[in-house]
């Protein structure tokens, strides 16, 4: 009896040391294929400024559809101090049918050196009816919490980044395809633009989207760009 519970101890020591050199093997992947640490100064970080494919400049709106889907995204006149940053806050305003079904404020701050993005949490609130329903996917950058790159200053095919980093919560990443491809939408043909493949650590599958060069988004899987528009000066 005591030979079989010693053998049983080996086995489940060996299992559970095994399993320990598994998982650390997949976090030694994962932090090799996706980058998840940043190198940025935050007093370079402010909340208004332009990339080349990502605009925060307060008014600027644009406007999104498929079938009886909309979405509005749009850069507010407001900020908000995320993990000692000043952000700037760009709602992103959801309807089906002519329903209301999510608003979410995200926060974002530019890089002033290098025009990279980062992406520091967003608030949520799901409708039903007119009514709230629930707050699905709120994070916020600190503590546990870092924030995420959402584009690069320089971007480039193959270049693959987490956008939010909230452990058990949202670990959105990003894949650059190509910053040659050619789109066309409602509100226009647009060259040069930049593919890229989303998912999430957290869960399967992925989507497409594509923005375009001094535009934003233009296509966010099967919602179309359809109307900009763009403060007066």
């Amino acid at each position: 009896m005591t030979r079989i519970i010693i053998i049983s101890a080996i086995l489940l020591a060996s299992v559970s040391a095994l399993a320990s050199a598994a998982n650390e093997a997949e976090k030694q992947e994962d932090s090799q294929a996706w980058q998840a640490v940043f190198d940025v100064n935050k007093a370079d970080l402010a909340d208004t400024g332009r990339n080349e494919y990502f605009i925060l400049e307060p008014g600027y709106r644009l406007y999104y559809a498929h079938d009886k889907e909309n979405l509005t995204i749009t850069v507010l006149n407001e900020t908000k101090i995320v993990d000692g940053v000043k952000t700037r806050v760009v709602e992103e305003r959801e309807t089906k049918n002519g329903q209301l079904t999510e608003i979410s404020r995200n926060y974002y701050a530019i890089d002033i050196k290098t025009k990279a993005v980062y992406y520091f949490g967003e608030d949520v609130d799901t409708y039903k009816d007119g009514k709230v329903t629930g707050h699905e996917g709120v994070w916020l950058a600190g503590a546990n919490n870092k924030f995420g790159l959402m584009m690069p200053g320089k971007p480039k095919a193959g270049d693959k980044f987490y956008q939010e980093i909230a452990p058990d919560v949202a670990m959105d990443r990003s894949e650059i395809l190509s910053i040659t491809g050619e789109m066309t939408t409602p509100a226009g043909t647009y060259k040069n633009c930049l593919h890229v493949k989303d998912g999430s650590k957290l869960e399967s599958g992925t989507s497409d989207k594509w923005y375009a060069p001094g535009i934003g988004l233009i296509k966010d899987a099967s919602l179309v760009l359809v109307k900009v528009e763009i403060p007066a000066k």
